[in-house]
């Protein structure tokens, strides 16, 4: 390792800080250290958004800021970044124009939710574009506010969000960018002592020969999960390697039958290219988290935690992907589907990394789909993820794979109804009733505070209704009227 402190940008300087504390937050950081108190804390789990900062990187030479939770961002997370909080942005007695626009137009009661409205509404002000209604909502999807209502917040998200920033740092935008460049190097990073460390490597063979040498280590992407076992669940975690830096984590490429996305890749960056095989994938990464998770949140990350409720492995289950798994120079690359072992425990082997996701495109001859139930639309956990894919011959089914989240202890495809589908002809559905059936062979689901077991069959089978009818008009199927018992899904 050449550097034992981590270097980011704040307010035009570039500071320069040795992380003592392998679990300090942002949050902690600038309340504590920095005195910085306009940012709050709210749920403390990356849901609220009243802690929202926003973080610039260079992107094809191009400053780039996005939101990101505070509260369970880690130091780590800031090396080679510009951090902006809601503190830097009015000028001397001049408020920002999303600061003032939110005062024009009624946008705050209370206030302790404003600062993150502001700070995602800021980002949105950076991005190059002017939004519709979609966009604004999207952006703040992960922003709530409890007196206020949304209606006088997205006014002033259409007052000063024009696609022309105009502030501070567009003006600076040019100098800023070549700071950025100067942070970015390929300098490995240690700070801390062999029992208690904070590592951001940044060539993969570092990364590789220190997580073999640590294999107790805390491996961290966006930290959307490990924060919560910090803030959370109080976890002690002495070590904790960032993946963030290596390029290799990071690429993505797409050939003719694949596309292959590293493990670190956020869901940000992912978005475009995964929501290009089906407008159902699309959609379903529009409601992963926030925009603040999915700028900090990772594919990769989604998988290795081994959650039964993510919402990306049904679906990668479904299309068939693999995953590269590696430790030193050794490699091995299994089916998604087989790296479930059971709840809470995962086949990869001490010291071992997910490197790379491989995700089959669709033939012509197939049909995707899926769908996320949940309790409330945005930003919330699936009671059911579904993702049916079927192979076509005409108008009959030659093959398909179903996977679930949330029916079982892990992600899991339901094997006998795949069976059973086998030979149907879409166009007869009254044949379908006993292949439907069949998913209670294949699951038992339990109950908890999300959904019982009863809830989740019926929706499941609803859910799997409802795509056959999708592959008979080929188009999604809309409800008009009263739904019958078996589609209210």
């Amino acid at each position: 390792m050449s550097a034992d402190a981590i270097r980011f940008l704040r307010r035009g300087e570039v500071i320069t800080y040795r992380v003592s504390n392998p679990m300090q937050t942002v949050l902690d950081y600038l309340r504590l250290e920095e005195r910085s108190r306009g940012t709050k804390e709210g749920c403390n789990e990356g849901d609220c958004g009243a802690c929202t900062v926003a973080l610039g990187r260079l992107v094809d030479g191009r400053v780039v800021y996005e939101p990101a939770n505070a509260c369970i961002l880690l130091m780590g997370h800031l090396h080679g970044r510009e951090l902006v909080t809601v503190d830097d942005l009015a000028q001397g007695d001049r408020l920002h124009p999303v600061q003032q626009a939110m005062v024009d137009e009624h946008g705050s009661q209370c206030g302790f939710c404003t600062p993150g409205f502001v700070m995602s509404l800021w980002t949105l002000h950076h991005a190059g574009r002017k939004p519709d209604r979609q966009a604004i909502v999207d952006q703040l999807a992960g922003n709530l506010c409890r007196c206020t209502g949304y209606r006088p917040i997205i006014a002033a998200a259409e007052k000063s969000c024009t696609g022309e920033a105009s502030d501070a740092w567009a003006t600076l935008s040019r100098e800023i960018g070549v700071q950025l460049a100067m942070l970015d190097d390929e300098t490995d990073i240690l700070c801390g002592r062999p029992d208690s460390f904070v590592a951001l490597p940044a060539k993969a063979d570092t990364l590789l020969d220190l997580y073999s040498r640590n294999p107790d280590a805390t491996i961290v992407a966006g930290a959307t999960d490990v924060g919560l076992w910090i803030t959370k669940q109080l976890r002690s975690l002495p070590k904790i390697i960032h993946t963030g830096r290596v390029k290799a984590l990071h690429a993505v490429s797409e050939r003719t039958a694949t596309i292959s996305i590293g493990a670190a890749v956020t869901y940000a960056e992912a978005e475009k290219l995964l929501g290009s095989i089906s407008v159902d994938i699309a959609e379903v990464l529009r409601r992963i988290g926030s925009k603040q998770v999915r700028t900090s949140g990772t594919v990769g990350g989604n998988i290795a935690n081994g959650s039964p409720i993510g919402d990306m492995p049904p679906i990668l289950i479904a299309l068939g992907a693999r995953i590269n798994l590696r430790k030193l120079a050794d490699q091995r690359i299994i089916e998604l589907e087989d790296y479930f072992l059971d709840y809470g425990k995962q086949d990869r082997l001490a010291g071992e990394l997910l490197w790379r996701i491989d995700i089959p495109k669709l033939n012509s001859n197939e049909r995707f789909f899926a769908h996320k139930i949940s309790k409330r639309f945005d930003q919330d956990i699936s009671s059911v993820m579904a993702a049916f894919k079927f192979i076509m011959a005409g108008r009959t089914i030659g093959g398909a794979r179903l996977a679930f989240g949330g029916m079982a202890a892990t992600p899991r495809r339901a094997r006998e109804t795949e069976a059973a589908l086998i030979g149907l002809k879409i166009d007869a559905p009254e044949t379908w009733d006993q292949a439907i059936a069949t998913l209670a062979k294949d699951f038992t689901p339990l109950s908890d505070m999300r959904a019982s077991s009863h809830y989740r069959m019926e929706t499941a089978q609803a859910l799997l209704r409802k795509a056959l009818e999708e592959l008979v008009y080929g188009h999604e199927v809309r409800l008009v009227g009263p739904p019958r018992k078996e589609a209210w899904a």
